[in-house]
């Protein structure tokens, strides 16, 4: 499933990751590396099993992790309001 960011969510890349901030609520999140790759895969209208794939070529992590790791993005970006299906 592919993922969009509602549209008063902005984004900027840092060292760390991606900070994503929610226009509405005024509030910062912080994503690490990984969750930032995985992120830009779902945005670029990848799936989640291409975020897994990419997570596992980038990161020294098994598949289903990755796989963990990317539903547990995707369900938590939903679920703070900062995501649409």
């Amino acid at each position: 499933m592919t993922l969009r960011l509602r549209p008063d969510v902005s984004t900027a890349d840092t060292d760390y990751g991606t900070v994503l901030l929610d226009g509405v609520g005024g509030r910062y999140w912080q994503l690490n590396g990984s969750a930032s790759v995985a992120l830009r895969v779902l945005l670029e209208g990848g799936t989640a099993e291409q975020a897994a794939q990419r997570l596992t070529a980038t990161y020294d992590v098994d598949e289903a992790r990755a796989r963990e790791d990317v539903e547990r993005l995707r369900v938590r970006l939903l679920d703070a309001k900062l995501a649409l299906r």
